[in-house]
């Protein structure tokens, strides 16, 4: 049986969810030997203004890019998760920034309230790196790539200088992902 699994990053314009989409196809494609496919679509506003990317990984063809049955969602805010969380798919992962997602839409899938923008700057000490963050969380609950792949692509992607930076977000990203299950369990 064929393997498929899709990714919707979601927030505001400027919170790097183009980068971290890119990222995660490039993890997968790249670096893990699947195929994989990244689409965006953002508001006319440069900030501020909905956003989201999609990612599709797959082991054989991907006949259709578009993402259609969401395995596993990234919601920055709260706008975001009203706007998109419809496309989740029964079982799937809403992963929700916790101190501005407070409303979780009713639905069959397991959800993963996280400080995401708080863990960003209290631990690594700038905000801006939340997206990678994220994707520490995306890579360990949902295992959909290997944490070795998505670093590989953390330090190809992201700008020169920031690397090590960026990795400690990743790997924050990571251990919440851990202890976030553990508490669910």
């Amino acid at each position: 049986m064929s393997f498929r699994y899709e990714v919707r990053l979601s927030g505001s314009g400027g919170q790097g969810l183009i980068l971290a989409g890119q990222i995660l196809a490039e993890a997968a494609a790249i670096y893990d030997d699947n195929n994989a496919v990244q689409s965006q679509a953002y508001g006319p506003e440069a900030r501020g203004g909905a956003s989201r990317s999609d990612v599709i990984i797959a082991d054989g063809d991907i006949d259709y890019p578009k993402a259609t049955r969401i395995d596993l969602m990234l919601a920055f805010t709260q706008e975001a998760c009203d706007k998109y969380a419809a496309g989740l798919r029964k079982e799937g992962i809403l992963l929700v920034d916790s101190k501005f997602v407070t409303r979780i839409p009713p639905g069959d899938f397991k959800v993963y309230a996280v400080p995401i923008m708080e863990v960003a700057q209290k631990e690594v000490g700038k905000t801006v790196v939340a997206n990678i963050v994220a994707l520490g969380l995306i890579a360990g609950l949902s295992k959909v790539v290997t944490p070795a792949a998505m670093e590989q692509a953390i330090r190809s992607r992201v700008p020169k200088g920031t690397e090590e930076m960026n990795l400690e977000a990743f790997r924050k990203g990571l251990e919440l992902a851990e202890r976030v299950q553990i508490s669910k369990e």
